[in-house]
């Protein structure tokens, strides 16, 4: 009689959801395009002229730099999948969004997640190798490797993450059209269904913990071997030197996590604690803020790239 009820006060599935943006704040969250607005143009155009500059310099057509390149595109990917639509929230108010549409944001949003943390991974492996194994490094790591760990990265991000859209597609039944988010986040949507959700808890939280704790213990890893290596060679001189061409990486990958963390500690264990404006507004950082830092961390702490960048934009030439 209970279950009849409960169907009863619900509705089918929606053609469309709701996007209400920060829950409580109204229309003081237009102030909040300030913030995210300058934030994306940032990411769109680091990441853009790095792109270009990887492109268009062949000296820089090395497995390193094409790390990076896959990096930027992976970053403009992520931040536009959802700044666009957060914008609109923040400036137009609610809006509504395709059921269709919804589910591939979906997908596209912790795909593109799952392979920036693939990219880390292999990024500090790249790292390890031409440090550790400097000799064998030309022969270890080719363009042609890039490409396949690339290809792989891009296809397992697949395989893991169709799951998050299936998943919510097999449910008939929703409580509300109203998501209280300024996305459609996985967990976000499954709040709103209509029967026994466990399976997506758990996938979300075995996901989680499966992918991004292997790459950190992959990239702990290969840090450790990094810095075993260096402490090997012979001069300090020659150590700092080691250090200065991974302290770029460390930094994007401090970006990258940390901010995710929180967002992922506050949503697991502070749903009674911390006041879900805050949660929604840590979730945004982590999917916008390391698109945007990226690009000045390399360009500043990368001569190549910085070099190659004044070049660029100063029309100066290259000295032969």
């Amino acid at each position: 009689m209970a279950e009849t009820l409960q169907l009863n006060s619900t509705f089918l599935r929606p053609t469309f959801f709701i996007l209400t943006g920060f829950p409580g704040l109204g229309s003081a969250q237009t102030w909040l395009t300030l913030v995210f607005g300058p934030i994306y143009l940032l990411a769109l155009l680091g990441n853009g002229a790095l792109l270009a500059v990887v492109w268009i310099d062949s000296t820089l057509h090395q497995p390193m730099f094409l790390l990076l390149a896959i990096l930027a595109a992976t970053d403009l990917g992520l931040a536009t999948s959802i700044a666009p639509g957060l914008l609109a929230v923040l400036w137009l108010g609610p809006r509504s969004v395709p059921y269709a549409v919804c589910l591939v944001q979906m997908f596209f949003v912790h795909a593109l997640t799952a392979m920036e943390s693939g990219v880390l991974l292999a990024m500090a492996c790249d790292r390890a190798a031409a440090i550790g194994r400097p000799l064998h490094y030309p022969v270890l790591v080719t363009k042609a490797c890039v490409g396949y760990a690339a290809l792989a990265l891009a296809l397992k991000a697949v395989a893991i993450v169709v799951p998050f859209p299936l998943l919510v597609a097999k449910f008939e039944h929703f409580q509300a059209k109203t998501i209280g988010h300024t996305y459609c986040a996985h967990m976000a949507v499954v709040e709103l269904v209509v029967g026994n959700t466990q399976a997506n808890n758990l996938y979300g939280l075995a996901l989680s913990l499966a992918i991004s704790g292997m790459d950190i213990l992959g990239i702990t890893g290969s840090y450790g071997l990094i810095a075993h290596a260096v402490l090997q060679l012979p001069t300090l001189e020659a150590r700092a030197k080691a250090f200065g061409t991974c302290s770029s990486h460390i930094c994007v990958i401090l970006a990258f996590y940390i901010p995710g963390l929180f967002s992922y500690l506050t949503h697991r264990f502070g749903h009674h604690t911390v006041p879900k404006p805050v949660h929604i507004l840590l979730s945004n950082i982590y999917l916008l803020l390391p698109p945007a830092l990226n690009p000045l961390i390399y360009g500043a702490r990368t001569k190549q790239i910085r070099d190659r960048l004044l070049e660029t934009f100063t029309f100066r030439k290259s000295p032969l």
